[in-house]
C-alpha cells in the first residue's frame, strides 16, 4: 500500500510527539543539608537554660529478693496501693525450708544430748564430792557437757541461718506506698537482687534533669530554679538538692535532683517537665555583650566570620558568610564587638563544608 507525503508527515509528528511524552523525565525532590543553628543572644541571656526532666517520687524503694528462685506469688500490681508488712511477693522456697526443717531437728537432737550430758555432769560432781569417783571420771563428764553444749549452741546458730534464709524468699513493703513498677512474674526465675517491684514511699516529689558537661560545675546545691509540667499548666519554684559528680553512661550527662518546694498532689511520677536554671554569675552584675559558640566562628585571609542564617520557611533557610569582629573568649564562647545583632541564626557546625547562599534545612 502507496503512503502518500502527506501521511508520512503526519505519522513522523505523532511519533515525535509520543517520543517527547515517553522521554519526560520525573523532577526530584531537592535534598538539603541539615545545619545546626543558633540564635545570638547576650551573655546574660544564654545563662538561663531549660532542660528536659522526669517526675520522680522523693523515696523511690527497689524491692528485690536476696536470694535466687522461682516466684511462687506476686501480690501487687502497678499503682496499687499498699501499707507497710504487706507482703509484696515470695519464692517457691522449698530447698530453704527443708533445710529450716532440717536444722530444727539438728537442734532438738543437740538440746537432748546437752540436757544428758548435764544430767550426768551433776551426778558424777555429786559423787565425786563424796569421794565415790575419780578426778579424772568428773573431768570426762565435764568434758563431755562442755561438747554437748558447743554442739547445742552450733546448732541454734545454724538454725538462726536458716530461718533467715527462709526470710529471704519474702519481700514485705518496708512503708506505706504506691507500687511504681513490677518487673517479674509467677515462675519466673530469677536471681538475687533482680528489682521485682518498685515502691514510691513518702509524698515529696523530685524532677530528675540531666546535665551536660559545659554547664554542670555552675550547677550549685541550693540553687533556686523554676519547674513546669506539660500535663499542668502551672509553674514551680524548686531548689537542687543534689548533683551527682559521675556521669550517666546512657545519657552522656550528669544527673541532677530538683526539690519542689510546695509540690502539688497533681504531679505524679513520670511526668515530663522543663527545669529551667539561672546560672548567671554570682556578683550580680549585668552583661549584655553579644555571646556566639566558639564552634561557630570561622576563619579566612580577611578574618573572622559566622554563617548567618537568613530565614526560608520554618524548616529552611539560606546561609550568608557574614565578616565580624570578635573580643573576649569566655567559657561560654567569643563575645562579639561588631556583625550581629541579637536574634539572628547563626550556622553552629560544618563550616568548612557550607558555601555562601547554599539552601540548607534548619535542623
Amino acid at each position: 500500500m502507496n503512503i502518500s507525503l502527506l501521511e508520512k508527515s503526519f505519522l513522523l509528528v505523532v511519533s515525535m510527539v509520543l517520543a517527547a511524552c515517553g522521554g519526560k523525565k520525573e523532577v526530584k525532590e531537592e535534598v538539603l543539608r541539615p545545619v545546626r543553628y543558633q540564635v545570638v543572644g547576650t551573655l546574660d541571656a544564654q545563662q538561663i537554660r531549660t532542660f528536659s526532666g522526669i517526675a520522680k517520687a522523693g523515696d523511690k524503694i527497689e524491692l528485690s529478693f536476696r536470694s535466687s528462685g522461682i516466684i511462687s506469688a506476686i501480690n501487687v500490681k502497678v499503682g496499687q496501693a499498699v501499707k507497710k508488712g504487706d507482703l509484696i511477693a515470695r519464692l517457691d522456697n522449698i530447698e530453704a525450708n527443708l533445710a529450716y526443717e532440717k536444722s530444727a531437728s539438728a537442734l532438738k537432737a543437740a538440746e537432748s544430748s546437752m540436757n544428758t550430758a548435764k544430767t550426768e555432769l551433776d551426778r558424777i560432781k555429786a559423787l565425786y564430792e563424796r569421794q565415790g569417783v575419780s578426778l579424772s571420771d568428773y573431768q570426762a563428764a565435764k568434758n563431755s557437757y562442755q561438747s554437748a553444749l558447743d554442739q547445742y549452741e552450733s546448732a541454734k546458730r545454724n538454725k538462726s541461718i536458716q530461718q533467715t534464709q527462709v526470710s529471704y524468699g519474702f519481700i514485705y513493703a518496708p512503708s506505706d506506698g504506691i507500687i511504681a513498677d513490677t518487673d517479674g512474674g509467677q515462675n519466673e526465675n530469677i536471681n538475687a537482687g533482680h528489682v521485682v517491684a518498685v515502691l514510691n514511699a513518702g509524698d515529696d516529689i523530685n524532677v530528675e534533669v540531666g546535665l551536660p558537661e559545659n554547664v554542670i560545675n555552675k550547677a550549685r546545691l541550693g540553687m533556686d530554679v523554676e519547674v513546669t509540667f506539660s500535663a499542668l499548666d502551672e509553674k514551680f519554684a524548686g531548689s537542687v538538692i543534689e548533683v551527682s559528680p559521675i556521669v550517666d553512661p546512657n545519657s552522656a550527662t550528669y544527673p541532677v535532683k530538683i526539690g519542689i518546694n510546695s509540690p502539688s498532689s497533681a504531679i505524679k511520677p513520670g511526668m515530663a517537665s522543663n527545669v529551667t536554671l539561672n546560672f548567671k554569675s554570682e556578683d550580680g552584675v549585668d552583661d549584655d555583650s553579644l555571646i556566639i559558640p566558639l564552634k561557630a566562628v570561622g576563619e579566612d585571609g580577611k578574618g573572622n566570620f559566622v554563617f548567618v542564617i537568613e530565614p526560608g520557611d520554618a524548616q529552611t533557610g539560606i546561609v550568608k558568610k557574614q565578616p565580624i569582629q570578635v573580643g573576649e573568649l569566655t567559657p561560654d564562647g567569643f563575645k562579639v564587638i561588631s556583625g550581629l545583632t541579637e536574634g539572628q541564626k547563626i550556622a553552629t557546625a560544618g563550616l568548612q563544608t557550607l558555601l555562601d547562599g547554599q539552601k540548607v534545612r534548619l535542623q
